[in-house]
C-alpha cells in the first residue's frame, strides 16, 4: 500500500482536495476500498504538525474537512445500496468488484448490528462496504444518519489528532514510516480476526 501511495508526497502536492477526495472515494464509491484510509488520516495530522513543518492547514481544519467528506461519502454509499437493492450480492466478481467484499461488510452489520456503522470506520474495505450494505437492507434512515455522523467524527477526528499528536514527539517525528506502518498493521488486525474466526466458523462441526 506505501508502495502504491506516497501519502505525503500527496498530501503536499494536493492538500486538503486530494485529503477529501480520497476519504470521500473510501467511504462510499465500491471502487475506493484499496485506498489509504487510516494512513492517510494519520499522515494529514502528522503534516498539519510542527514536526510536519505545517504542509496542511492547522489540525482543527483538517478535522473539519475529514469528517465531512467521510460523513458524505456513506451517505453516497447508503444511497447506492438503496437504490441497487439485493442485485448487488449477485454482480459478477472483476478488478473493481468483488463479492466477497460485500459478504463480509453484511456478516459484520448481522454480527454488530447498527453499530457497524460506526465500528466499520476503523475497519480497511469493511467501511466501505458497510454504508452500501444498510442501504441493501433497509435499515431505517434516521438510524444510519446517527451512526454515520458519529463513526464519521469518531475516525474523521481520531485518527488525524493521533497523527498531530505524535508528530510531536521526537522519536515518531525521526521515524514516521516506521509509524505508518504501524497503524496499517493495527487498522489491518480486525480484518485478520474477522477472517480467522470466519473460517473458524466454517470448519466447525455441524
Amino acid at each position: 500500500m506505501l508502495a502504491l501511495f506516497n501519502l505525503e508526497q500527496l498530501l503536499e502536492n494536493g492538500g486538503l482536495f486530494v485529503l477529501a477526495a480520497i476519504v470521500f472515494a473510501e467511504s462510499g464509491l465500491l471502487v475506493g476500498f484499496f485506498l489509504p484510509g487510516d494512513s492517510l488520516l494519520f499522515i494529514a495530522g502528522f503534516l498539519a504538525s510542527e514536526a510536519g513543518k505545517n504542509v496542511l492547514p492547522p489540525i482543527p481544519l483538517v478535522i473539519i474537512v475529514t469528517v465531512i467528506a467521510a460523513i458524505a461519502g456513506d451517505q453516497v454509499g447508503y444511497w447506492f445500496g438503496k437504490k441497487v437493492g439485493p442485485a448487488l450480492f449477485d454482480r459478477p466478481k472483476s478488478k473493481l468488484f468483488n463479492p466477497s467484499h460485500v459478504v463480509r461488510a453484511h456478516t459484520f452489520l448481522e454480527k454488530y448490528g447498527n453499530r457497524t456503522i460506526v465500528l466499520a470506520r476503523f475497519v480497511p474495505i469493511v467501511r466501505t462496504f458497510a454504508p452500501v450494505v444498510a442501504g441493501v437492507g433497509g435499515m431505517e434512515y434516521k438510524t444510519f444518519v446517527k451512526y454515520n455522523v458519529l463513526g464519521g467524527i469518531g475516525w474523521g477526528a481520531g485518527v488525524p489528532l493521533l497523527g498531530f499528536s505524535l508528530g510531536r514527539v521526537d522519536v515518531v517525528k525521526d521515524h514516521i514510516e516506521i509509524a505508518i506502518l504501524a497503524v496499517v498493521f493495527i487498522s489491518l488486525l480486525p480484518v485478520v480476526f474477522e477472517y480467522i474466526s470466519h473460517r473458524r466458523s466454517q470448519n466447525a462441526p455441524k
